[in-house]
């Protein structure tokens, strides 16, 4: 079996509890349908809310990794995220929201953005979210989006994908096989490293080489990590503050509805 290797690499840019490990004008070129990546880990007392902002064309995927997180959307949907939980919020055509720490916790895990297809970034917003028991398991990892193994998670979005949480002991090794098509491959660590070949992988994002082989993985220390695998979105990114389009005609329709969302919540006091 071919080893696929690292192709590209990158620690981010750390702001605060923030590190950045991906931009659509950047490492998300390299792994769209993912397009932004997030690490973040915020202490008890931060208590910063991001305010109320908007998005278009992509859908918002949150891994909370340890802690809570508070939440709440213009779709109606307003709760609280605990350790093992999942946010899946699909903007469409437009859509504004707001989080932070819940009140005496902290929080550690990872924001991704997934650029829509065309039959989508300009349709219904919706959103779901999973508590720890919703979420399927095979072996050490979990089924966050896709499938992996025999197991299906309970949010599958159109385009092939999976997306998974994984945790390894120290030592512990752990091969993952991609499904047909899924030529797109990257991990982004948490905790502790993983080598893979003659990489060695620490609290960064590694992207692979495009191709069909198994990924294989050794956790020095105890590991943890999400990886995603992907049919290569095939689209240009199209992007606007908040949002990423496949054209310039659906990125001013998207940016026309959150403008119409943000003049209602401007009238009701809530920005």
């Amino acid at each position: 079996m071919n080893q696929r290797n690292v192709a590209f690499r990158t620690a981010g840019h750390t702001r605060g509890p923030i590190t950045r490990l991906a931009s659509p004008g950047d490492a998300g070129e390299l792994i769209k349908p993912f397009v932004f990546l997030d690490r973040f880990h915020l202490p008890v007392g931060d208590g910063g809310k991001m305010g109320m902002h908007p998005h278009s064309g992509i859908a918002t995927i949150t891994v909370l990794l340890d802690g809570a997180i508070e939440y709440r959307e213009t779709t109606g949907a307003q709760g609280v995220l605990r350790t093992g939980g999942v946010e899946w919020m699909n903007a469409g055509n437009g859509v504004w929201h707001d989080g932070g720490l819940a009140e005496g916790e902290s929080a550690l895990g990872f924001q991704l953005w997934l650029a829509l297809p065309p039959e989508d970034e300009n349709g219904p917003c919706d959103s779901r979210y999973l508590s720890s028991d919703q979420v399927p398991s095979v072996g050490p990892a979990r089924i966050i989006l896709g499938r992996h193994g025999d197991a299906a998670s309970p949010i599958q979005p159109r385009a092939s994908l999976s997306y998974l949480h994984v945790k390894l002991a120290d030592g512990e090794r752990w091969t993952y096989t991609p499904p047909a098509g899924h030529t797109v491959a990257w991990v982004a660590v948490a905790n502790g490293a993983l080598r893979s070949g003659r990489t060695t992988i620490g609290r960064e994002l590694a992207v692979f080489e495009e191709g069909a082989a198994a990924l294989e993985f050794v956790a020095e220390g105890a590991s943890e990590f999400v990886l995603g695998s992907a049919v290569k979105h095939p689209h240009d990114l199209v992007t606007g503050y908040y949002s990423v389009h496949t054209n310039a005609a659906a990125l001013a329709q998207g940016e026309q509805e959150i403008q119409r969302i943000g003049k209602q919540l401007r009238a009701a006091n809530l920005i």
